[in-house]
């Protein structure tokens, strides 16, 4: 089956299993919870085989006002390493950006597709994040509303597609098939149910662990007592910080409970390892000495509020998975950015409400793959659709794990996963050069 090369779908390779934390500590603000607290760090220096450009791209790809067609610049990367070059056909291999920096992307599993395919590496920075600042700058771009209203997956999407087509045709590439990868990119709010996998005291002592936080903080000196037993750099104004902390800290574990360092496992172990008698709270505290296998000397603690600067809480504000609170939710929308929500546009959008019948309608050369441990997973594809828009998942994977570079201690049915995709994607290049 030929695959257009104009568009995205040509070939969209959906990775969304594990990202594993130690690996590269960064990864981690792809959490949507834990990008709240994110701290912007600059581009990271890249080998000289990554060439950086930019494309002049138009602020606002679907109305023909004006002003819609402004530009600004749109950092792409590109690695030639690997490439047989366009008179052989060779494949592009395209990793769509994310809710970061786009140099944080550049290693991984995706260097293995190249070097097997003898393909061209192009990374694209997702608009309003990195360098790729619509209106000239951050604090332009974060300015309010009527900025920050360019930021949106659709119109990220059709970024991708202008680059693409315009690197291929600049590369006299227009006959060389472009296969997308990406990773993460929303999220369930399911995490919890993985600390009851893993083990069913462990989540119980988590979820008994709330009330006794608001018990202890409604004592006289509470917040100090929570303060000394939690070991926390600065002293709690109120227990909810505490709560949010503890939140995200179980959620990362969850989400990212992966070898060598299994942070779910450790921080369960630590839990359910505590001396018969020891309170909750204390069992809380053991877990996190356990996760961190105590190279944490004090836990910085800081309020999080919703940010009228930042991307990331303007994406979460306005494309919800599913907000559990939805006045709640338009309260903070109307507050912070002075806008009402779409909570289901998303799926208006998309068609998520029948994703097996539009999928199967419309769609063609699709790898959904996922690690049944990644919470993340309960919202994706685990079935295959078709015979071009597979799933590929396993039993133990939890966030974007496949996406990662081999290594020589991966387990075999990691190995396996990556074969599974690998042997899809040869099918599907095999194809096209026919």
């Amino acid at each position: 089956m030929a695959l257009p090369s104009f568009h995205l779908w040509l070939a969209l390779l959906l990775l969304a299993t594990v990202c594993a934390s130690a690996v590269h500590p960064r990864k981690l603000s792809r959490l949507g919870g834990l990008k709240r607290f994110a701290t912007r760090e600059p581009s990271i220096d890249l080998a000289p085989e990554y060439e950086i450009h930019y494309y002049t791209q138009t602020l606002d790809h679907f109305n023909y006002k004006p002003g819609s067609y402004a530009t600004f610049q749109q950092r792409y990367i590109l690695n030639y390493k690997y490439w047989g070059g366009a008179n052989t056909s060779s494949p592009i291999i395209v990793y769509t950006g994310e809710e970061d920096d786009v140099t944080y992307d550049v290693d991984g599993f995706i260097l293995e597709l190249a070097a097997r395919f003898k393909a061209l590496l192009l990374y694209i920075e997702h608009r309003y994040y990195g360098e790729s600042m619509p209106f000239g700058s951050e604090n332009q771009a974060f300015q309010n509303a009527n900025t920050f209203g360019y930021l949106s997956s659709e119109q990220a999407l059709a970024d991708y597609a202008q680059v693409i087509t315009n690197v291929k045709k600049n590369l006299s590439a227009e006959s060389c098939p472009a296969i997308a990868v990406g990773g993460s990119y929303g999220g369930s709010k399911l995490i919890i149910i993985q600390h009851f996998d893993t083990s069913e005291s462990c989540y119980n002592t988590i979820k008994q662990s709330w009330s006794e936080i608001d018990r202890i903080a409604a004592e006289p000196n509470g917040l100090m007592t929570l303060s000394n037993k939690f070991n926390v750099c600065s002293p709690l104004n109120t227990s909810q910080e505490l709560q949010d902390y503890l939140g995200l800290a179980h959620v990362a574990a969850a989400q990212y409970d992966n070898s060598p360092y299994y942070p779910l496992e450790n921080m369960c172990r630590g839990i359910d390892g505590a001396p018969e008698g020891t309170d909750i709270l204390d069992r809380i505290v053991a877990g996190l000495k356990s996760r961190y296998h105590g190279r944490v000397s004090c836990h910085e603690i800081s309020p999080y509020e919703l940010s009228n600067k930042s991307a990331w809480d303007w994406q979460t504000m306005f494309e919800p998975p599913e907000p559990f609170d939805i006045k709640s939710y338009i309260k903070d929308c109307l507050d912070v950015f002075g806008i009402v929500p779409r909570p289901h546009w998303m799926t208006t959008e998309f068609g998520g409400h029948d994703v097996k019948t539009l999928l199967g309608n419309f769609a063609s050369n699709i790898i959904f793959a996922n690690g049944l441990r990644d919470p993340y997973s309960i919202g994706g594809v685990l079935e295959d659709i078709s015979d071009s828009v597979v799933a590929v998942h396993t039993e133990h994977g939890a966030h974007c794990l496949d996406l990662y570079s081999p290594t020589p201690d991966d387990p075999d049915w990691l190995v396996a996963q990556r074969d599974k995709e690998i042997k899809i994607i040869s099918a599907w290049i095999a194809c096209w050069k026919k």
